[in-house]
């Protein structure tokens, strides 16, 4: 469980089919330990040097920008959550629902800009305004959505501190969505079904 606040940005070291190398000044996390990676819930299997290796699989390179990534490119790093931490953001699982292009990045006046998203058919009715998205693990507060794409408004903050101050239109980031949102329609669904 992660709660979208980016704790640092890593380095992409080495790619191969089946591993991923990140260097990261983080405090070394425990062989085992789960870290997301552009809000993509990992393994730590080594760790040596500021430098952390994970297994990745066919199914995480396909479904989430991780296949895209090159060498010395910038990833969102974050550790998991310990008992006691605060939820500054909201709860992330770490379960990326999809990679989706950046359709807008545009300056929105006093720092801000604005960053808009393709939406998924597996997220509509997921996403609400004013409800919570994770954009490449980041926690952001979404401010308009359509059937066809969502919106957020980046502060200055977010923009120095995570990869979407450098993320440009076409590229694909990694959403999930909110869990609240899941069990909201999961639970829907079931009242729905039983009603007919």
């Amino acid at each position: 469980m992660f709660t979208g606040i980016i704790e640092v940005m890593g380095t992409v070291e080495k790619r191969t089919a089946t591993t991923l190398a990140i260097r990261a000044k983080v405090a070394k996390p425990k062989v085992g330990a789960s870290v997301a990676v552009n809000g993509c819930c990992l393994t730590v299997v080594a760790t040596k040097n500021n430098v952390h290796r994970f297994d990745v699989g066919p199914d995480t390179w396909a479904r989430t920008n991780l296949g895209d990534l090159k060498t010395s490119q910038a990833v969102n790093i974050e550790p998991s959550l310990r008992l006691g931490d605060d939820v500054g953001g909201h709860f992330v699982t770490g379960h990326v629902d999809a990679a989706a292009k950046v359709l807008v990045r545009e300056p929105w006046g006093e720092g801000f800009w604005r960053f808009r998203a393709e939406l998924p058919k597996v997220l509509r009715g997921l996403v609400a305004v004013k409800g919570s998205i994770a954009i490449d693990g980041t926690s952001l507060t979404v401010t308009a959505v359509t059937l066809n794409w969502l919106e957020v408004m980046l502060v200055p903050h977010t923009l120095k501190n995570t990869t979407l101050g450098h993320r440009k239109v076409s590229e694909r980031v990694n959403l999930e969505a909110d869990p609240l949102a899941r069990y909201a329609m999961a639970a829907a669904s079931t009242l729905m079904g039983k009603s007919k």
